[in-house]
């Protein structure tokens, strides 16, 4: 256990405070549980996409576990990890809270409706940018990504994996 002392002068007069830590001192990251459930279930989303993208095209293909898009939501289970376990961690009452709520809502709405139709529309504009004559300035141009967003299905599979690491690891400690 280490103690250290801060002074910060204040007109004439000094105050002193002591904190103490009772972390061990080998660990670089303090044991943040809401900050671990958000990146533990993004990760795990992202890794999922792999199996799910197996299941639905019958061939493995590691660059959906970067890509944004596809089954879960990697963004919804980031962010409802996050909020669920800052609400099992420092209760629902508390700003603290709200935020992490309503930054979920806010990313997963995102996901669903701008992210989802910019992906279409990319879609459309490849489709179109392939039916233009090879002399065309912009035939050979390379296509946009088009797996941006999410379906409902998608962001709601995220949440739910969110809440689910969010309560695991809330009951590990």
């Amino acid at each position: 256990m280490e103690e250290v002392s801060a002074g910060a002068g204040a007109g004439s007069g000094t105050t002193t405070s002591t904190i103490t830590a009772t972390t061990p001192s080998f660990l670089l990251l303090p044991w943040n549980l809401p900050l671990l459930s958000a990146i533990l279930a993004g990760a795990l989303a992202q890794f999922l996409k792999l199996f799910t993208t197996w299941y639905k095209e019958r061939r493995w293909d590691t660059k959906k576990m970067l890509d944004s898009g596809g089954m879960p939501s990697s963004h919804s289970a980031t962010v409802t990890a996050l909020a669920f376990s800052i609400g099992l961690h420092e209760g629902t009452g508390g700003s603290t809270f709200a935020i992490a709520v309503i930054l979920a809502c806010v990313v997963m709405y995102d996901a669903t409706g701008v992210r989802l139709h910019a992906g279409r529309q990319a879609e459309l504009l490849n489709q179109i940018v392939c039916e233009l004559p090879s002399e065309h300035p912009l035939s050979n141009i390379r296509p946009l990504r088009d797996s941006l967003g999410h379906t409902p299905l998608q962001v709601v599979a995220g949440a739910v994996l969110g809440c689910i690491i969010a309560y695991l690891m809330g009951n590990a400690k």
